[in-house]
């Protein structure tokens, strides 16, 4: 089973930026599609962003023209790259495995904290 370990999460004024990774421990040219899902306290888990090994991606609609999803297949890296950011952003960031866009796979990381605040 493949592990994935996320970073980069962290405190960030509204407005500020933030980029987060996601190491795999296999060549992601193997994974079809690697995504990004974010939990926040008293709601359920959601898609942020997802790409697929073709660089096909698509994004959580609170998350459009703000967010962008890559992947670097030589670092075995996913990016989200957060820009805009709004309190309502604020939340645990999963990074995800799956065969499906817009599917989550069963393959987690740990998640990464990102709070949005003044």
């Amino acid at each position: 089973q493949v592990q994935l370990v996320e970073s980069g999460g962290g405190l960030v004024q509204p407005g500020g930026s933030l980029r987060l990774s996601c190491a795999a421990s296999i060549n992601i040219n193997s994974i079809y599609v690697m995504a990004w899902y974010r939990q926040a306290p008293g709601k359920q888990r959601e898609l942020v962003a997802g790409i697929t090994v073709g660089d096909v991606t698509m994004y959580g609609d609170s998350v459009k023209g703000r967010f962008t999803i890559s992947r670097d297949n030589a670092k075995n890296t996913v990016y989200l790259q957060m820009n805009s950011l709004k309190p309502e952003d604020t939340a645990v960031y999963y990074c995800n495995t799956g065969y499906r866009l817009g599917y989550a796979g069963t393959n987690w990381g740990q998640g990464t904290q990102v709070t949005v605040s003044s």
